[in-house]
């Protein structure tokens, strides 16, 4: 099947990957959308394997305060270059971060830092296994695949704090 021009702008404004991999993506898959999209999903999280390696010395802090001001988290997140932190994507992600620590009360970034000997379920006390906010089909560390693959450098989350008053 021949990939249209229509089809790769379509697959592009909906996932934001390079022209060249949409249409990639289309080509394996037959012109299927969906199953373009699962290809450059998966192509995000073998991106991003390859690249967790990477530091991430740069980024931005982000703060989010809900609605009522009672309550509000600020995370530090963390890419390799100034120049990715200061995209628009960028800063949505981290946005959307900060808002899900405030929703859903966190208490560590991922497994690896639940301490020895204490028993939580990480999928409730991980901020990267919780399910997302806007999302619940995705997990956060898919969100942060497809960063990945999309800004085409390693993001991760450093760490974060939420208040609530009273607590």
């Amino acid at each position: 099947m021949e990939v249209t021009v229509e089809a790769i702008k379509a697959l592009r404004s909906e996932t934001g990957a390079g022209i060249m991999d949409c249409k990639r993506a289309l080509a394996e898959s037959d012109g299927d959308h969906d199953r373009a999209l699962q290809f450059l999903s998966a192509k995000g999280v073998a991106a991003a394997a390859k690249k967790a390696s990477r530091a991430t010395n740069d980024g931005l802090v982000e703060a989010y305060i809900h609605s009522g001001g009672r309550v509000g988290a600020i995370i530090e997140l963390n890419c390799e270059t100034d120049f990715v932190a200061r995209t628009e994507d960028f800063k949505a992600l981290a946005h959307d971060i900060a808002m899900q620590v405030a929703a859903m009360s966190p208490l560590f970034v991922d497994a690896d830092d639940i301490p020895e000997g204490e028993e939580h379920d990480p999928q409730q006390v991980c901020l990267v296994l919780q399910p997302f906010i806007r999302d619940h089909t995705r997990t956060v560390q898919d969100m942060l695949n497809e960063a990945v693959g999309k800004l085409g450098e390693n993001v991760r989350v450093r760490r974060f704090s939420r208040f609530s008053l009273g607590e």
